[in-house]
């Protein structure tokens, strides 16, 4: 039986024009208790409000119904990738994303530098967002470690987080994570989730245990927390799945990863929004999909700031007329999941969107918002369905049938 994809792939037809996804990473939020507005609705947005009255909006769900996504399900479905279907771990993303040379059978690990009291409780799961410079030391103390035959390499990311690569023979990913994602308890040990998988979970564990005893006497990273404990999958590409030549604009590296996965070119950029979007504009001519990652916006609601959350919106904001002056023929401004401050972490929540070009309706809403999206033509679309729209407001995709 066909899927919607399929039908996606075979009405493609080649053109000139082009669609810009711009992604704020965990977008969605909740109100305030006090003024009853959420980050998105308390910011100023005067560029994304004038554009939302003459788009069509709604809220998407990345994943489905009450399921709360991590940052790999949430983008592989702004993609149009099925996130059930294509589960990656986020091990192999970060990996990916610092350039890693990753070889057949590694099994790569997202890992968050955390710190425990002197209990063997966690209290803080990200080690005080310690700097990257003090976490490649820290990385270097515990790289290269050797169990059972099987080489533990570390590599620093960003910040706290880390990749631990399991290099050696006979290893499976197929094991829990060992982070519990709440403070005030013990880390979890590796536990192998299937017979294959209990030689990596056995190594992982007598690694863990050294990580441990090495890091005792640093004061914030003094432990280790795993998760996203993957290999390298094999997906079809944009290009094998759109015929669109895409380009990824991300500043951090698991986004950067994701990218590589389904094929896009990633490229080399700055830091900050001004820096995305200079970049996007020197590449304009070579690309007809753009990719392009605003990561404060999450990591601002999963550190509880709500504030933070709305000044980096209200930035981003800003950089609309500079995207518009390119003029692309589809404008898709969405995010992977909701991160609400007050629940300092990814949520099941509803993502504001919004599509715009020459070929949509206006749902003609005077703010983007949570409240005013939940009356738009797009409320509860499924973000699968956001790729195959964004091709037709391009008129990328001939009809159907006869």
């Amino acid at each position: 039986m066909e899927t919607l994809i399929d039908v996606v792939k075979k009405q493609y037809k080649e053109t000139e024009s082009k669609i810009v996804m711009l992604v704020f990473d965990g977008l969605g939020g909740l109100p305030d208790p006090k003024t009853e507005l959420t980050e998105l609705e308390t910011a100023k947005t005067p560029n994304l409000d004038k554009l939302a009255y003459k788009s069509e909006v709604g809220l998407s769900l990345p994943v489905g119904a009450g399921i709360t996504p991590g940052s790999g399900p949430g983008h592989l479905g702004l993609f149009g990738y099925d996130p059930i279907k294509y589960l990656i771990g986020r091990g192999i993303l970060e990996a990916l994303g610092i350039d890693f040379p990753i070889e057949e059978g590694d099994i790569c690990i997202r890992a968050n530098f955390c710190t425990l009291d002197k209990n063997g409780n966690i209290t803080d799961r990200r080690a005080g967002r310690i700097p990257t410079s003090e976490s490649r030391l820290i990385c270097d103390q515990i790289d290269g470690m050797e169990f059972d035959g099987v080489k533990v390499i570390v590599r620093s990311v960003k910040d706290h987080r880390c990749v631990v690569v399991l290099r050696g023979k006979g290893l499976s990913a197929d094991i829990a994570d060992t982070d519990p994602q709440q403070c005030g308890v013990k880390p979890l040990p590796a536990v192998a989730l299937s017979e294959g998988a209990q030689k990596a979970a056995d190594v992982l564990n007598k690694f863990l245990k050294e990580v441990q005893e090495t890091l005792k006497v640093q004061p914030k990273a003094n432990m280790i927390l795993l998760r996203g404990i993957s290999s390298k999958p094999d997906l079809p590409s944009m290009k094998e799945r759109y015929g669109l030549n895409c380009a990824a604009i991300a500043a951090y590296p698991m986004y950067r990863g994701l990218a590589k996965v389904v094929g896009m070119d990633v490229l080399k950029t700055g830091t900050t929004i001004e820096d995305e979007i200079n970049t996007l504009k020197e590449v304009w001519d070579k690309y007809t999909f753009f990719f392009v990652h605003v990561k404060g916006t999450d990591a601002a609601g999963e550190d509880g700031d709500f504030m933070r959350k709305v000044k980096v919106i209200e930035d981003v904001d800003k950089w609309i007329p500079d995207i518009l002056k390119l003029k692309p023929d589809c404008l898709v401004v969405c995010g992977d999941h909701s991160t609400p401050a007050m629940m300092k972490s990814h949520s099941w929540h509803g993502v504001p969107l919004l599509i715009n070009s020459n070929l949509t309706r206006y749902d003609k809403i005077k703010k983007f918002g949570e409240s005013e999206c939940r009356f738009g033509s797009l409320v509860n679309i499924p973000a699968v369905n956001i790729m195959p729209l964004a091709l037709a407001c391009a008129g990328k995709l001939e009809k159907y049938g006869a």
